[in-house]
């Protein structure tokens, strides 16, 4: 777990006073006197302003925390939930994609398949990895792996966190739309168990392409659009600096999502964000991992259900 601070702009108040703390500890350490009752005051008041600046996050906020550099990545849960994780490479047409791992997995005893878009935590695995925006081959290879685990009756588990899809001129040229669109055709058709955590960024079709489940959680603070706000501004208003208004109108955050049907459980995180505390946040993402398995491996008709799912989803107006 990285120990960096990163700095969000609503976070100012709650960031002086850990400082203050900090200060004090050190101060305490250094010298004889006593300041326990004040290390007692600030961080009663530390508790208090995280439940004041956290409690009621804006969309564009949730955001910003979604890709707070500090946050798990999809490896980081990987590695905290499963055992016996083995990663397979290649879609066995053109390349290997890092921005996308996946491999079976144990789970509570049961074998899965496990699939995850994977951000890099510096400049050269982001490079690695392309900013965790995956190339065709990523999703072909995930589909490699989706149709193994159909063939193995292996229920499927998928974590979502990308701005989308690669954009340049050599994902065109190798077909990205059509290895997205492919991928949605055949995930409708899997008849195993399908399960989706966005944990992060969920944008776009770069997202939809491993997303087409059975049953989709997404973490509060993550979010879930068909474009970024900075691009959907970029068109409606000419400006970027519009993002804030832009989430507000694209209805990306948990609560909203599930209002409209596009998820299906919003999941808490620790107060301040995932990236405060992984081991909490895994866990829960575990429990509910393990509660959903055990209904969906007693359901029946799952590709009918599944379908209905996506047909109905959203809001229409007839005149």
């Amino acid at each position: 777990m990285s120990n960096k601070k990163h700095n969000l702009d609503f976070e100012k108040p709650l960031l002086d006073l850990e400082k203050q703390l900090e200060e004090l500890l050190q101060s305490s350490q250094n010298s004889d006197l006593d300041f326990s009752e004040e290390i007692k005051a600030i961080e009663k008041k530390i508790d208090v302003t995280k439940r004041e600046v956290y409690s009621d996050l804006s969309p564009w906020q949730k955001v910003q925390l979604s890709r707070h550099p500090n946050r798990p990545l999809s490896l980081d849960y990987i590695e905290r939930i499963f055992a016996d994780f083995q990663p397979l490479h290649g879609d066995r047409l053109y390349k290997e994609d890092a921005a996308i791992v996946g491999g079976p997995a144990n789970f509570k005893g049961q074998r899965v398949m496990v699939l995850g878009q994977q951000k890099g935590r510096n400049t050269e695995e982001n490079l690695k990895r392309n900013f965790g925006c995956p190339n065709p081959e990523g999703y072909r290879k995930a589909l490699r792996l989706m149709r193994m685990a159909n063939r193995f009756k292996m229920p499927i588990i998928s974590f979502v966190d990308t701005p989308g899809a690669f954009p340049g001129i050599e994902a065109e040229e190798r077909h990205v739309a059509e290895a997205i669109a492919v991928n949605l055709r055949e995930m409708a058709t899997f008849n195993i168990p399908i399960i989706v955590i966005i944990i992060g960024e969920g944008g776009s079709g770069g997202a939809l392409g491993v997303a087409v489940a059975d049953h989709v959680i997404i973490l509060e603070n993550a979010y879930y659009s068909v474009i970024s706000p900075e691009g959907c501004a970029a068109i409606l208003w000419k400006d970027r600096t519009f993002a804030s208004q832009a989430a507000d109108a694209l209805k990306i955050e948990g609560k909203q999502l599930l209002n409209l049907g596009v998820v299906d459980q919003i999941l808490e995180e620790p107060i301040g964000g995932a990236h405060r505390d992984w081991e909490t946040t895994s866990n829960t993402i575990s429990k509910s991992l393990e509660n959903t398995l055990s209904i969906l491996s007693k359901t029946n008709d799952l590709i009918f259900k599944r379908y209905d799912k996506f047909r109905i989803m959203g809001e229409f107006l007839t005149t």
